[in-house]
């Protein structure tokens, strides 16, 4: 799509202001917004299991920090 909107600019220099590549240009608007909303997804799906990670370690660290006071005492 990318390619064909460049190449209907080049071959419409002055139509392009009157909406000659308009179709094209909605097209590529919705392909990119196709693309952002997949990668919106991903990275918030990478961010629970990165959190859900944290919070497993988090607690495991205050198991262990519990531990060592006990045994210190």
């Amino acid at each position: 799509i990318i390619d064909l909107f460049q190449k209907c600019h080049l071959d419409h220099p002055i139509g392009k202001f009157f909406g000659e590549c308009t179709e094209l240009k909605i097209k590529l608007d919705r392909c990119f917004r196709q693309e952002k909303a997949v990668k919106r997804k991903a990275n918030f799906e990478e961010s629970k299991r990165r959190r859900e990670r944290l919070q497993t370690l988090r607690k495991e660290m205050a198991g262990r920090s519990e531990e060592n006071l006990t045994q210190s005492s």
